[in-house]
């Protein structure tokens, strides 16, 4: 009687952790999907009404504002989804000036479709297989931290004194890969519990897909400008 009494209690409690884990997949596939149509809407909005790189940076300076002090306040309850909603939209507004360039190239549009399949294609693999493999991929988080410092110091530094395109586009291709580790380590992390908000995990890979598909775009367009 104990021994049956231990396992029931042990399976109903490994069924609440799949339930649990299921709806927050769930929940962040759903509204991650409603947030980059939105961001779609945004970006089409910038594009059409011919936003400049001004109002680009002070969007992306806003989302990034939004992230640090509006998310971790709402995160727990419903206007965490609007928080979601605000960031996918600033951060859509803030490329439309960048898909205007490469848009006005002659081969503009297939690079922006070739950039949004390569970062869907990227997304759809890591996200099966993550769902297929028993690994635990947090030990990624504390490399992908300091990768992403790097990243800004050394963007910074080309911007500022170096002014190479060829260091460019190694930081862009970093960036892919780094993003790619990010959303492997995310969705490693909603699948085996460790991250139990939806709210959170959505913005996390809107932002990973968001910096890969700019990524992708830029190595593409330069790689294109090339031939």
């Amino acid at each position: 009687m104990l021994f049956r009494s231990i396992m029931s209690t042990f399976s109903t409690t490994a069924i609440s952790s799949i339930k649990v884990k299921n709806k927050v997949l769930s929940d962040t596939m759903r509204l991650l999907s409603y947030t980059l149509v939105f961001g779609g809407l945004a970006s089409w909005f910038s594009v059409a009404s011919g936003a400049g790189f001004g109002a680009a940076i002070m969007s992306s300076i806003a989302a990034i504002v939004v992230i640090w002090f509006v998310l971790p306040k709402t995160q727990n309850s419903n206007k965490g989804i609007l928080t979601a909603f605000a960031v996918a939209g600033l951060l859509g507004y803030s490329i439309g000036p960048m898909l205007t360039h490469y848009l006005a190239m002659p081969n503009g549009a297939d690079l922006v479709i070739q950039a949004l399949t390569g970062t869907g294609v990227a997304f759809f693999a890591i996200s099966f297989y993550a769902q297929n493999t028993t690994k635990d991929f947090s030990f990624l988080n504390g490399m992908i931290f300091f990768a992403m410092i790097g990243i800004i110091v050394l963007s910074l530094l080309n911007f500022f004194f170096l002014e190479s395109s060829a260091f460019s586009l190694l930081i862009s291709f970093a960036v892919v890969m780094i993003m790619g580790a990010f959303m492997l380590s995310q969705m490693s992390a909603i699948i085996n519990g460790g991250e139990t908000n939806y709210i959170s995990a959505t913005v996390g890979l809107y932002l990973a897909l968001h910096n890969m598909f700019t990524s992708l775009l830029h190595l593409l367009g330069a790689f294109s400008s090339d031939d």
